[in-house]
Formats: C-alpha cells, structure tokens, sequence
C-alpha cells in the first residue's frame, strides 16, 4: 500500500462514470459521454439498455468511438504515478472493423479456409460485445447458416447413417473432433443474437428449426447439441408468433429434446430442454408429438433422480402439459413409478411442484381413472396424499383439485383407511 503523503488525486475525468475506476479503454458514445469499453458494453448489451447512463438520451446507433487521446493521457499519468501505486495500463487491442469482418465471412464459402476462418471468427466474437454486435451487423448470421445448410446437406447425402462420417470423429460419443457444423453453430450461439436477429432465424434456410434438428442428429459433440437447444430456446422466446412457429415442430425435432434429456449433458442443457419443452407444448398436437417421441418417460426417469430443485419444478410442468393429452396420460400409466413419483413430490419440493403434481393425479383420475388406475392410486398412497392435501394450509385451488379427484373416485375408496371421516360424509352416496 502506498504512503499517505505518495497518494495522488485522480482526474475526475479518468474515471468511467459506470465503474467508477480508472478507464483502460475509453470509448465515447454519440451522446459524447465517455465510459470504459467493457462498462459500457455490459450496459448496452448484456443489461440491454438503450439509453446513455449520464445523459439518458436514447441511443439508437450505438458506435462505441475509441478515445485515443483521453487514453493516452491516462497512460502517460500512471506512467508519472508509479510511487502511488498506480500500474500503467496496457494498451487495449483495437476492435476488429466490419470490412474486416466481412473479409473474414466470405473466406467461409471458400472450403479449404472454412474451419481456419471460423475458428478466428470464434475468437473474434469471444472478445467483447462490439465484436458481437459488429458481426450481426454485417450478416454474420447468413454466412453460418451457409456453412450449417450446406454441411448437412453433404453428410445427409454422404452418411447413410446419419453420423458424420469417420473423417470428422475420433470414434468416441460425445467427444468427437470438431467439424465446420459444430463451430458455425458455437460463433452462432456466442454472437448473443438480438431480438430482431433471433426472429430472423425462422426465415433462415427455408426452416432454420428443421436446420438445427438435423444438425443435433448428426452433431459430432454434446457442446453442439447444447447449443442447438440455447439457440432453439432463445428463438421461441424471442418469436412474436410462437404459436404459428411451434404448430409446424416435426416428431424428429421431439426426439432430439428427448435425447438431450436422457443423456443428461449438464443441468444447463437440461433446464433449457425442459422451457423449451414446456412452451412448444402449449398447443396441443405438440403435447402428443412430444408423447409419442417418449418425453414422458424420460421425464419420470428424471424426476425420480432429481435432486434439484428447479429441475423437479419444469419436469413436474412438463408433465403436466403432456397428461392433457391421452397419449401422455398413457404413457405415465405405463411407467411403474409414474404415479408413485408425481405422487411423491407433493410437498417434498416446492408449492408450484406440489400444485402441478396434483394437477397431473386430476388429469390422471378424470379421463384415464379406470378401475385399475383407480385401484393402483389407492396401493400406491396417493389417496393418501391427496387426503393429506385437504388438511395442511395449502392453495384453495390444490384443495379443490385434490377434493374432486376423491370425490370423483369415492365409491371405490370410501372403505380405505386412509380417509378421514370427515370426508367420507361429503362423499355422494
């Protein structure tokens, strides 16, 4: 620490009105506020602002001008102060230009460049936001979806399989060298499209939803496959017509989401699976779709693993869009821990979980409540629990869920035990 009578004062001007620290790469905005780069990209992109923090004035073209002389002055002052404790600081790399950019873009239709280049694209767009904002500008995005387009179009043609072909893979599922196809889609998902840039995407290449799915088949790594969904999900949520884009989904695409839910590639990949299953099956022919690729399943398989909390929550949601179709409710009868499990997350993990299981014992009780089901609920303690629901302080709407699924069942259960006698009474006779 430096002495008392070293300390210096800083120039007011220095300092980034953001971080209030010492600028390492002033930039000016159209507005002429100055702020260090990194603050003020943080601001602008990832905290998607569009207004000057000083000034408030709405910035609609948002051109970060590098401050040279301000900069060098900084330098030159901690050059002066190094007694105080004050590190000169280096010199920022100067940000790639769009002409630049695009130079690079077109050596992507060239293949004898294509991975070189895109390796240096991925570099590129890794190193700030106004490299990510400058290559969506340009039309990056065409230029990777050429590249994603025309490679599995050559490995539908080429690998009867549907695998790449041995060429782009060490042999080993999950680990498989790189090709052209994984790193077009990781300079894709790292470019942290924009809203409008994300709408795009469902014009792109005919069907660009069709695109991806065909690309997790063939995907020669996990981290491709995640990333197919992060893009798949941010687009759905960035759509202004989600429901016109989710009532064209093929059964390939279902299969997929299920898979990367079986492989359990990481909790992130998994969360993002599972929203982005819960809001293509809002409509209702997605629901069967998802059924018969064999989401249900692999979601008890899940919930009976879960340890987290959040992902028992949307695994709960997910189930419960699938059993309002008669398909989905089948398949959970199928499973021997179906209703065992869904069962067992009352009250075990959160009031939404609790709230949804008991959804799912409704749906269950009213359209698919035969004698068999009916006799299997009351074996497996969930009469039980759904008595337990009416005597704990819960939500109004989960009790009376929980009231209509024993009423609706009351003559086969009004012998049990384990109903109190208080309800039996309200029973019809």
């Amino acid at each position: 620490m430096a002495d008392l009578e070293n300390i210096v004062e800083v120039p007011p001007f220095f300092i980034c009105p953001i971080s209030l620290e010492i600028m390492k790469d002033p930039v000016t905005l159209p507005t002429g506020i100055t702020y260090d780069r990194e603050s003020i990209e943080k601001w602008l992109f990832a905290k998607k602002n569009n207004t000057c923090p000083v000034s408030k004035v709405v910035v609609l073209d948002v051109e970060l001008t590098p401050n040279h002389t301000l900069r060098r002055l900084i330098q030159s002052w901690c050059t002066l102060n190094p007694l105080s404790g004050v590190e000169r600081l280096p010199t920022p790399r100067i940000p790639i230009t769009k002409p630049q950019i695009l130079k690079l873009l077109k050596d992507l239709k060239q293949p004898s460049l294509q991975m070189k280049t895109l390796k240096r694209l991925k570099l590129i767009v890794l190193e700030n936001e106004t490299n990510k904002r400058s290559m969506e500008a340009v039309g990056a995005v065409d230029y990777l979806v050429y590249v994603l387009k025309d490679y599995s179009y050559n490995m539908m043609s080429s690998s009867p399989s549907g695998r790449f072909s041995d060429d782009y893979s060490d042999g080993v599922e999950g680990f498989n060298l790189a090709t052209p196809a994984d790193e077009a889609l990781s300079v894709l998902y790292h470019m942290d499209l924009s809203q409008i840039g994300l709408r795009g995407l469902f014009a792109k290449s005919g069907d660009f939803v069709d695109l991806l799915t065909r690309v997790m088949q063939r995907a020669a790594s996990y981290e491709s496959r995640t990333y197919a969904v992060f893009l798949l999900k941010s687009m759905f949520e960035a759509a202004e017509n989600s429901q016109a884009a989710a009532a064209l989904l093929k059964p390939e695409f279902f299969r997929e989401l299920v898979n990367v839910l079986v492989d359990q590639i990481s909790t992130k990949a998994t969360k993002a699976t599972l929203k982005l299953l819960v809001s293509v099956c809002l409509w209702g022919r997605n629901r069967i779709r998802a059924a018969e690729a064999g989401a249900v399943p692999a979601l008890v398989d899940m919930l009976l693993d879960s340890t987290d909390k959040r992902v028992s929550e949307m695994v709960l949601l997910a189930l419960d869009q699938l059993c309002q179709c008669a398909e989905g409710r089948s398949e959970l009868l199928k499973h021997g821990a179906g209703l065992a499990v869904v069962s067992k997350k009352i009250f075990r993990v959160s009031p939404v979980a609790s709230d949804r299981a008991v959804r799912i014992l409704h749906a269950v009780a009213k359209f698919s409540g035969n004698g068999g089901v009916v006799a299997e609920m009351l074996q497996l303690g969930v009469v039980g629990k759904l008595c337990l629901v009416l005597q704990v302080d819960c939500g109004s709407k989960m009790k009376e869920k929980a009231m209509e699924i024993l009423k609706m069942h009351a003559r086969a259960w009004n012998n049990s035990p384990c109903i109190p006698h208080n309800l039996i009474s309200s029973y019809p006779s």
